[in-house]
């Protein structure tokens, strides 16, 4: 496993303890920028953590995810101020948790993000991807569109199933999304939260169109969901503006004529 690496950007080497956690990675701690992106990208990095007592932290993460050679590479922002958490996810990164959270779900973060699919794997989804959403899907689109995120689950997740390529990836994303949303709705924020973090180890891996669908934008949707719920917290769950819960844009197949 030591062709994964993860990164640690921080100051005073605040991720000292974490790193120690995971001695089967090939774990990089970082204080300066200097050959910053030549790091991420010639170690093959699959997981990057920032802490955001670093003043540069978003023009850092909105950098990764602008270029083409680090975009995929998950960020997640370390900080106990939650209303930096919830800006992080409007500023490039991919998940936000306070030290706490951090030390509790270390390990599942690495085992669900640090992963580097082959190019072969890389080569499949991509030939996928530009196939159609097979019928089940796209009743299950319908459903998830008609804001009936209980019933989609259903679907999407036969879709799944009966799915061996990694194309399934995209069946599941849309299936948590949906999920989260559905909690939302029952008045469950950390069963809300945890879905919508769940996503983000399909939704970064899939390129920002599969099957028709706009992934892109549902990152850009699910993330921004994300980032108000973490602003607002458990207790202000029902100030939750219901206007960024949106539907998934997708453009079928045009059928040629002959």
């Amino acid at each position: 496993m030591r062709s994964v690496a993860i990164v640690f950007l921080s100051l005073h080497n605040a991720f000292a303890t974490h790193s120690r956690r995971l001695p089967d990675y090939d774990t990089i701690m970082l204080n300066g920028t200097q050959h910053f992106f030549n790091i991420l990208i010639e170690r093959r990095a699959a997981l990057f953590f920032i802490d955001a007592l670093r003043l540069d932290w978003r023009e850092l993460a909105l950098a990764c995810k602008t270029s083409a050679a680090t975009r995929r590479i998950p960020i997640c922002l370390v900080s106990d101020d939650v209303e930096i958490r919830a800006d992080a996810i409007t500023n490039g990164a991919d998940l936000a948790l306070s030290w706490a959270e951090l030390d509790i779900q270390l390990d599942a973060l690495v085992m669900e993000l640090a992963r580097l699919p082959d190019e072969a794997t890389t080569a499949q989804l991509a030939c996928e991807c530009e196939g159609a959403l097979p019928p089940l899907a796209v009743e299950g689109l319908a459903l998830f569109n008609r804001g009936e995120y209980y019933r989609q689950h259903d679907l999407f997740e036969e879709q799944w199933m009966a799915t061996t390529g990694p194309v399934r990836d995209l069946y599941r994303a849309v299936l948590q999304v949906g999920v989260a949303y559905y909690q939302i709705e029952r008045g469950n924020y950390r069963g809300a939260l945890k879905m919508l973090q769940r996503s983000v180890q399909w939704l970064y891996l899939l390129p920002d169109s599969c099957q028709g669908i706009d992934v892109a934008k549902l990152r850009r949707d699910s993330y921004a969901v994300r980032s108000e719920l973490q602003r607002l917290g458990p207790d202000r769950l029902d100030e939750l503006d219901h206007n960024l819960i949106k539907k998934i844009a997708w453009q079928a197949p045009q059928s040629s004529s002959t």
